[in-house]
């Protein structure tokens, strides 16, 4: 049940995201706007118009809600992908959408520290390269990600991204 619902929802919000589905839609609202005369523009034939719009708004909003879902989940593994195999990433950012919002909330607060200071640095003429130790910087607790400390002085040092 779950896959059919998955790939109706897909194809369904891929095609109503077309230009063709936009002209339907004006099309209808046309057509619906042509016979308002003929019901000399009644409550009746405003609440056709209505009750249709709010139905198909209605169900819209939960295919649409399962596709951003869906792309939403496959990019984060993508992203986690991606730090996992990144020479000097800090593995313990993966799966931070999982963390409550105190930890992310210290987390960001970390490095907005971070980029003021490097933000600091290019001001002075100096590189914002280097990758600071993680648990240092942001406040994360245990052992760091390399296993032994790098010099951050010397710039060159084994803490760049590759």
């Amino acid at each position: 049940m779950n896959h059919i619902f998955h790939k109706l929802a897909a194809k369904i919000s891929r095609w109503t995201g077309t230009p063709w589905a936009f002209m339907c839609a004006v099309l209808i609202v046309v057509v619906w706007a042509c016979f308002g005369p003929f019901y000399h523009w009644s409550d009746t034939h405003q609440l056709v118009i209505n009750t249709s719009t709010t139905i198909v708004t209605f169900l819209m909003v939960f295919l649409i809600q399962n596709t951003q879902n869906r792309d939403t989940e496959a990019l984060q593994v993508k992203l986690d992908e991606l730090l996992r195999v990144t020479k000097g990433a800090h593995v313990a950012l993966l799966d931070l959408e999982e963390l409550d919002e105190d930890e992310l909330d210290r987390i960001r607060d970390g490095y907005e520290k971070l980029a003021k200071k490097a933000r600091e640095d290019l001001k002075q003429g100096k590189d914002d390269t280097d990758v600071a130790e993680l648990e240092e910087e942001l406040d994360i607790k245990g052992p760091a990600t390399s296993g032994k400390k790098e010099d951050k002085g010397k710039k060159g040092s084994g803490g760049k991204r590759a």
